[in-house]
C-alpha cells in the first residue's frame, strides 16, 4: 500500500531537514527531488547540455557527496527553468512517489505538478531574511567566502527564478497545508507537520 507526501518550499526554509525526519518517523522512502536538478546542474558545469544530462541521470549520481554547492545550487536553479528537464525527470519522481511503503518526496513542484494526488502536501516556507541566515551560517561552517547580504541577494534571486518560472512554478498546492517555519525550531516544525499528516492517515482509516 502507497502513502505519498508532497512536500514543497523555497531554499532554506527547513524542507528538507523536515522531509528527512518525516520520512524516519513513518518509516517511508525518501527523495529529495532537488538532488535531480543539482546532478543534472553540475553535469552543466562541466560542460554538458541540460537536456542530455536529464535523460542519461542516474539514482547513483544522486548519492554523490559534492551536490550541496552553492555553485551547483544555482545551477540547479537554472536548469530547472528548462520545460524539456523538467519533463525528462516527471517520470523518475512519480515511479518513486509510487512505491509500496509510502514516499515522501520534496521539491519545488511536488504537490502541484508531480503528486497532484498525494495523500498529504506541505508547502515549507519562512521569511527570505531568515532562510539567507540559516544559509549564510551554514556556508560559514563550511568555510565558505560569502557576505550575509550576498546570500540574502542569491535567496532572492533564486526566489524569484523558481516562482517566476514558465513550467511548473514553485507555489503552494490550492490544498497544501502551509507551514511557516521563520518562528520556529526544526523540532516545532517537524511535530506540526507530524500532526498533520497523522490527522489524514486517521481520516482515512
Amino acid at each position: 500500500m502507497s502513502f505519498t507526501i508532497a512536500i514543497d518550499g523555497p531554499a532554506a526554509a527547513g524542507k528538507g531537514t523536515i522531509s528527512k525526519a518525516i520520512a524516519a518517523h513513518f518509516g517511508f522512502a525518501h527523495l529529495d527531488t532537488g538532488l535531480l536538478y543539482r546532478a543534472v546542474g553540475r553535469h552543466t558545469l562541466q560542460g554538458l547540455d541540460p537536456v542530455e544530462a536529464a535523460h542519461a541521470l542516474t539514482a547513483e549520481e544522486l548519492d554523490q557527496g559534492d551536490l550541496r554547492t552553492a555553485e551547483i545550487a544555482q545551477a540547479a536553479s537554472k536548469v530547472a527553468v528548462i520545460p524539456e528537464v523538467r519533463a525528462a525527470l516527471v517520470d523518475f519522481q512519480r515511479a518513486f512517489s509510487r512505491r509500496a511503503g509510502g514516499a515522501v518526496l520534496d521539491g519545488r513542484d511536488i504537490g502541484t505538478v508531480i503528486c497532484p494526488n498525494a495523500d498529504v502536501k506541505l508547502f515549507v516556507t519562512a521569511s527570505a531574511e531568515v532562510r539567507a541566515e540559516r544559509r549564510f551560517l551554514e556556508l560559514e561552517e563550511k568555510g565558505a567566502d560569502v557576505t550575509r547580504g550576498q546570500v540574502l541577494a542569491d535567496v532572492r534571486e533564486r526566489d524569484a527564478r523558481d516562482s517566476e518560472r514558465s513550467t511548473a512554478p514553485m507555489k503552494p498546492a490550492d490544498d497544501a497545508a502551509l507551514l511557516d517555519t521563520s518562528e520556529l525550531s526544526i523540532n516545532a516544525a517537524l511535530a506540526k507537520a507530524i500532526e498533520i499528516i497523522e490527522q489524514v492517515q486517521h481520516t482515512a482509516r
